[in-house]
Order: structure tokens, then sequence, then C-alpha cells
């Protein structure tokens, strides 16, 4: 008897990962673009859901969804309609009916399990574009010291991922770097620009660092020399188990290599940093002999 109540409980039980995410609402594969975030150890579950509610509410100002607002909209005029004693029963009906005929908006933002403690992927739909939304968080904590999340350290975007093999690496490359190259302005010849691979590695042993370094370096064109201490672009790489991720982006130093902790303390506490506390400031001054 004892059997037979416990089964249907058990089988209503939702179930969660020892890292605290729910299997019913994550993608059991790394793919797309995305956001690596590191965080907190013990903490993950947490990360997951400040990074849904930031990542939705800076993507719903930088793309708006059309119509997404109708619904706000609607009880604006049905409380004024309430104040002036036009509204009726009937036309609340109309209302709520229109409103479940909404399509449902399609949600933009999904984790993917990553099995590894302290590291978060979180994959975009279109028109989301991973490298925009996180510089322009960076820039928001930069300029007024609030991360609008607790457990976030550090924010990777890369522009899409593929499985880590040479060839299948290669050809990512060259689509995110012609994907670069042509926001840039092409009058006259191509500029000179210097870049440096910041390169990630986590549970992958088949390819070597130089192998991977080396790779994505025949991708870059002619016009771009690399240069480690002063770099105009970085090449970020993430490789995590079979996948590989790359993006490009800039003043990566400037924004402490997108560490949202780091960039609040820098905002809060000025004259710590200014003294060479932030690891960004210590190895510009040390490579840079003062001069970046």
């Amino acid at each position: 008897m004892a059997e037979a109540q416990s089964g249907p409980s058990n089988g209503r039980k939702r179930k969660y990962r020892s890292d605290g995410v729910s299997p019913t609402w994550v993608k059991r594969t790394i793919e797309g673009p995305g956001i690596w975030a590191t965080c907190v150890k013990g903490k993950e579950k947490g990360t997951v859901g400040e990074l849904y509610d930031l990542f939705e509410s800076l993507a719903a100002d930088m793309w708006p969804i059309e119509g997404h607002n109708s619904s706000a909209n609607d009880r604006d005029d049905g409380e004024d309609a309430d104040e002036n004693g036009e509204d009726d029963l009937e036309m609340q009906i109309a209302k709520e009916v229109a409103a479940l005929k909404r399509p449902k908006v399609e949600k933009r933002f999904a984790n993917c399990l990553t099995n590894t403690q302290c590291v978060i992927f979180m994959s975009c739909k279109p028109p989301v574009d991973p490298v925009k939304l996180v510089m322009k968080h960076v820039e928001n904590v930069q300029e007024t010291g609030v991360t609008r999340t607790k457990y976030t350290h550090r924010l990777t975007p890369v522009s899409g991922t593929c499985v880590a093999n040479l060839p299948e690496i290669h050809s990512l490359c060259r689509r995110t770097v012609t994907a670069y190259c042509a926001q840039e302005n092409t009058e006259g010849s191509p500029k000179a620009r210097k870049y440096k691979v910041e390169l990630r590695v986590r549970n992958h042993n088949t390819l070597t660092r130089m192998e991977i370094i080396q790779e994505v370096a025949k991708c870059m064109p002619s016009n771009y020399t690399v240069d480690l201490d002063n770099p105009d672009v970085f090449v970020l790489v993430e490789v995590f188990k079979s996948t590989f991720g790359v993006s490009i982006v800039e003043d990566y130093y400037r924004f402490q290599k997108f560490n949202v902790m780091e960039l609040a303390n820098a905002h809060n506490e000025p004259e710590r940093f200014e003294k060479g506390a932030g690891r960004v400031q210590d190895k510009k001054r040390t490579d840079g002999d003062g001069t970046v």
C-alpha cells in the first residue's frame, strides 16, 4: 500500500541535478552562439537564474520584440477604463481572449548542461549577438559599478561553436573573422591591426594549446599581426571538453577581461586599483613598463 502511494508522488516530483538546474528547461548539448560564465562554487543554480534575468532585460532593450508590450498597454487601458466607469464585463472578456490568442514569445536564452562546477553556458538565439550583449553589460558595470548579479564572475561571449577538431575549428574561425572584418570600414586599403589569441581550455586533452593557436592564426587576414603586449583586437577562444567556441572583441583588458566583479571593484574602490591591485593593471604595468 505504501509503495502504491509513493509511486505517483515520486513520478510527479521534479528532480534537480547536483548543480541545481532542472533537466526540463536546459539543453543537453552545448551549441550555437552563446556566453560562457564562471561563478561562485556551489551557486550554479542561482547564477543561471540571475543570468536569465540579466540577459532578458538587456536583450529586451537592444532587440525589442514587436508587440511584446501590448499586454501591458491593454492593462493600462483597462485600468483607465475602470476609473472612468466605461468598461464592462464583455470588454474585459474580449481582452482576455485576445491575450490568450497572442503567440507565445520564444525564449532567446537557454542554459546548456556543462556537468562542471563554476562553469555555465547560456546559448543565444537570433537576433541576439552575444558579443554586443556582453559589451553592453560590461560598459554599464564600468560606468555605474553595479553588476546586477550576485554570483557571476567572468562573461565570455562566443560567436559560434563547433566540434573541437582542426577542420571544424578552421571553418568556424574563417566565418567569424569574415563577419568581423565585414563590420570594419573597408574604404581604401585594409588597416593594419594587431591581435592576440586569448585561449582558455577546460577538460580537453585532444589538441594542444599550440595546435589550437596556430590553427586560429591561419584564419587571420594578412593585415593582422600578432602583438602580445598591446593588441587592438582579441580573439577569445574557449575549448570545453569537445566544444570549441570563438569570438573577436576589443578593449578586453580595459574591461578587466569581462570580469564584472573586478569592474565593479575598480569603480567602487578606485584607490585600490590605482595602486595596481587589479590583475589586468598589474599585467599592463609589467609588460608595458608604464605605457599601455
